[in-house]
């Protein structure tokens, strides 16, 4: 292996075992409540955690945001502003996770309206919201506590952090549940008590790098409080378009039929198994550039972005190989019910396109999201986007749910072509 070799694959495999160990969290979740005797515990607790799965993806920018600019001063050597990057991203996301705390009786009925369901499941949802929703600002901070970690190239604290929460939510949920007899109140409050665990946890290895607060000014300097805001609105606003195209992919497929939903959703599992893996490239992607990116070293840049797509190829065509020769077993280990396993087998191709379709743009998110170059991922992703819709509503009528999976496959694609002309314009180099 060369060093850069070797310095991708320290990032990205405890990346890749976070990434494998956070859904654990609801599955856990859903597996006690599974024994409570009622299947409107099972639905009221998948109910809560798409809720706040919804609610927590919009606010992923704080991630990403903190490790590009906390990589870039790492890599420059400029100690007080990585500690600065940490105050600053912290005192929105904690700004964040309260103001959702004081916003949670109409986000609530906001949520619960949009999904709709059975009076029984929402009130029972209602009461699994109404706990966890305290978890809201340690869930923000954990996620700036995860950027930094990974822009001062650690992602061992992340993966630590991660399965923290999982043994904590396991051992409280089922005291909880099964020896104090709390219900799905048990619950929601072994989940927040590992929440908020697995943040102080982070904190107390983060102490461990000695973060000085520093001078107020440079906190709130405004060229770098300008910076600061840029790249997370750009961020953001990306993270929309992203949730804009998976909601209406589910709504789409639902106005299909119950079939045609649940072989979506079993055939999106293999683009789930995918992204876990390329996700850990795209946190080394962000780890690096950032360092290299604030080194000034753009020879150093170059070979790493060479070694990330021979890498992301590597994956991309072993995942390719798999579908295409054991996708079928992998979905039958995953349904039992026979229609839709069969019926899976017409769009089994669309899956088997998904990691070279996919793999540039998990890529060039990481490389992009290093050099804070934000704007041209928030267009890549608008264009993707607009792309996504025009070939769905273009095609539905003859194509069917053929025309859904080619929107989603072109979009994918899409993102990472359009990444690739924004990298070939301008190669290297903070945008912001």
């Amino acid at each position: 292996m060369r060093k850069t070799d070797r310095e991708i694959f320290a990032i990205a495999v405890p990346s890749i075992v976070a990434n494998i160990t956070t859904p654990l969290l609801g599955l856990v979740d859903i597996a006690i409540v599974g024994h409570m005797g009622s299947a409107a515990y099972i639905a009221a607790i998948a109910l809560g955690s798409t809720m706040f799965s919804m609610i927590y993806w919009v606010f992923a920018f704080l991630r990403m945001g903190t490790s590009g600019t906390t990589a870039q001063a790492f890599g420059a050597g400029d100690r007080a502003e990585r500690d600065a990057s940490l105050y600053r991203a912290m005192a929105v996301a904690l700004g964040i996770g309260l103001l959702l705390v004081a916003l949670h009786n109409p986000l609530r009925e906001l949520m619960l309206r949009f999904f709709g369901g059975d009076a029984t499941v929402t009130a029972l949802a209602a009461r699994y919201f109404d706990i966890l929703i305290y978890g809201a600002p340690a869930t923000m901070g954990l996620y700036v506590v995860n950027g930094w970690l990974i822009g001062v190239q650690n992602s061992r604290y992340t993966m630590f952090t991660s399965l923290i929460i999982n043994i904590v939510n396991i051992a409280a949920s089922l005291t909880l549940v099964y020896m104090l007899h709390f219900g799905i109140e048990g619950v929601a409050t072994g989940t927040l008590i590992a929440q908020w665990t697995g943040f102080l946890a982070g904190c107390l290895m983060i102490r461990r790098y000695r973060p000085a607060i520093g001078a107020w000014r440079r906190l709130v300097d405004g060229n770098r409080l300008r910076r600061f805001f840029s790249v997370n609105v750009n961020l953001f606003l990306r993270t929309l378009c992203l949730v804009a195209v998976t909601v209406w992919f589910t709504r789409a497929g639902a106005r299909q039929g119950d079939i045609v939903l649940s072989v979506n959703a079993l055939l999106m599992q293999l683009f789930i198994l995918f992204s876990y893996m390329m996700d850990g490239f795209a946190f080394a992607g962000e780890a690096l550039a950032g360092k290299l990116t604030g080194a000034g070293n753009i020879a150093g840049k170059r070979e790493l972005i060479h070694r990330l797509f021979l890498t992301g190829g590597v994956v991309s065509l072993t995942f390719t190989v798999v579908y295409a020769l054991f996708g079928m077993d992998i979905l039958r280990l995953l349904s039992s019910d026979i229609s839709v396993v069969e019926l899976s087998r017409e769009y089994m191709w669309w899956g088997v396109s998904i990691p070279f379709a996919g793999a540039a743009a998990f890529i060039w998110d990481g490389i992009f999201v290093g050099e804070t170059r934000t704007r041209p991922m928030l267009v890549s992703m608008a264009v993707a986007m607009a792309t996504f819709f025009a070939v769905y509503f273009a095609l539905r009528g003859a194509m069917g749910n053929h025309a859904l999976w080619l929107a989603f496959i072109l979009y994918l694609a899409m993102r990472g072509g359009v990444q690739t002309w924004f990298y070939l314009r301008k190669p290297g180099g903070k945008e912001v």
